[in-house]
């Protein structure tokens, strides 16, 4: 089992960036592949990014591509999302999620994973 927290969300301003952090503990953080994910008022959970266990193979939702960079720090068990270039509809509350199935590209739908942080809020004012 691992336990994870979020952390770095706050208010910003359109075109400004932030830095999520998501620390892992527990179970060894690279059996996990990791995602982040976001949930904005009245709508579904979506996906955001997500990365492999040893760091490869990141992939994003076209709405964040360009934008939007994940990386892991296997050393201290530290999952990372920069934030570049915000927009007012990135307000959500960001969460991360593990899963152990996977070995290769992560899915992008939220039932495959099975761990969650209590996620942290971006707020994004125009």
């Amino acid at each position: 089992q691992v336990q994870l927290v979020e952390s770095g969300g706050g208010l910003v301003q359109a075109g400004g960036s932030l830095r999520l952090s998501c620390v892992a503990s527990g179970r060894t953080f690279t059996t996990y592949g990791m995602g982040w994910f976001r949930h904005a008022p009245g709508k579904e959970r979506e996906f955001v990014a997500a990365i492999s266990r040893i760091g490869d193979r990141p992939n994003y939702a076209d709405s964040v591509k360009g934008r939007f960079t994940i990386s892991r720090d296997n050393a201290k068990n530290t999952l990372h999302l920069q934030m570049n270039s915000l927009k007012p509809e990135d307000t959500a509350v960001y969460y991360c999620a593990a899963s152990a199935k996977y070995t290769g590209v992560m899915p992008r739908t939220p039932a495959a994973y099975d761990y969650w942080g209590q996620g942290t809020q971006v707020t994004v004012s125009s």
